[in-house]
């Protein structure tokens, strides 16, 4: 089996990797990092990849003849010099659109260029061949009753329909792969750091569990389960 972290070097990316190599000892890891060079102590092809650039993505992809899972677990909430808006009146466009094109974007266009390595004729018995991309809670607008986190909310929403799309096409065109979007849970990383103290007791996830309930619900999914919104157990969530 072939598995492909984006974003493997962050919090949630390397705990999955761990996840995925306690779990399915024979597979081949392959995993992308950008900004962060990851700690080389397992057994992955690592390769630098930048997802705010369709030639980086598309030049990586065509490594690949054959893919079983693909997970995309880059996302962004935060920079150094932005945090996410409280009111309308602190949009900022360039921050409005890092988020669209990290968070929304990139998935597309992942999946743009990933569709014929993971429509191979290959099959592993009791496996079924995922597409998954690390969405929020927060994305869902029948959920949303605080507002607020304009660039984050928008874009995790857009990230949503995106899935949902690709979902319909594939059904047609890649019935063997399931497409899903899933919310992780709140997980104590870099990306969750300022907003830690507000989480209610028990909800705050290490990267190590969040990685395990994700890779047991990936390891769960059919082709049936293709286009829905998850969360980490697995509840399905309102678009």
């Amino acid at each position: 089996m072939k598995v492909v972290v984006f974003g493997g070097s962050g919090g949630i990316g390397s705990a999955l990797i761990r996840k995925v190599v306690e779990n399915y000892p024979d597979a081949e890891m392959f995993a992308t990092w950008h900004n962060t060079p990851p700690a080389d102590e397992m057994n992955v092809s690592w390769e630098s990849v930048d997802l705010c650039s369709e030639a980086s993505i598309g030049s990586y992809a065509s490594t690949f003849n054959d893919v079983h899972w693909l997970i995309n677990a880059v996302g962004m909430l935060h920079s150094g010099s932005k945090m996410p808006e409280k009111t309308v009146r602190a949009i900022d466009a360039e921050f409005f659109i890092s988020n669209v094109q990290l968070n929304a974007l990139a998935t597309l266009l992942i999946a743009k260029h990933f569709k014929d390595a993971l429509s191979s004729p290959s099959e592993i018995a009791g496996t079924t061949r995922q597409f998954a991309t690390i969405s929020a809670k927060v994305g869902s607008i029948e959920d949303n009753r605080l507002g607020g986190w304009y660039s984050y909310r928008c874009s995790k929403a857009a990230l949503n329909m995106a899935i949902k799309n690709l979902s319909i096409e594939w059904r047609r065109t890649l019935p063997s792969v399931c497409v899903t979007a899933l919310h992780p849970g709140t997980t104590e990383t870099e990306l969750s750091a300022p907003f830690q103290r507000n989480v209610p007791d028990g909800k705050l996830f290490s990267p190590d569990k969040t990685a395990e309930y994700l890779i047991k619900r990936l390891s769960q999914l059919t082709p049936e389960d293709t286009g829905k919104f998850l969360t980490y157990d697995g509840e399905v969530l309102p678009w």
